[in-house]
């Protein structure tokens, strides 16, 4: 199973950023998908996730407003669409596969079975 996440960069607060994870070696659609992300010195945290079939989608109340997942289960593909970004959702965003289809509702990173290799963002005020 691989996980292929890209799209990150430099950018400035207030700019948008797609961000994307390309899936190989699993059944795509068998699988939840998620975006965590990790800030230096803190922990990863949940940012978003999507049910299987894209009708479910779930955020963290800090970005519930602004970001979007999506997917699409034709290319095994899995987005997460950033505008008005802030100097705070500087970090290393990760997609993650959870073994559910229906597992969406999963925050706890240990929860889901695998990982990207993470795509680093850094937005400057």
């Amino acid at each position: 199973v691989q996980l292929q996440a890209f799209g990150g960069g430099l950018v400035q607060a207030g700019d948008s950023l797609r961000l994307s994870c390309a899936a190989s070696g699993l059944s795509f659609s068998d699988y939840a998908m998620a975006w965590f992300r990790q800030a230096p010195g803190r922990e990863r945290e949940f940012v978003a996730s999507i049910s299987w079939s894209g009708t479910t989608t779930y955020y963290q109340d800090s970005v519930k407003s602004r970001f979007t997942i999506s997917r699409n289960n034709a290319k095994n593909t899995v987005s997460l669409q950033m505008p008005n970004l802030k100097p705070e959702d500087t970090a290393v965003y990760y997609c993650a596969a959870h073994s559910s289809p229906e597992g969406w509702y999963h925050k706890v990173p240990a929860e889901y079975a695998y990982w990207g290799q993470g795509t680093e963002l850094t937005v400057s005020s």
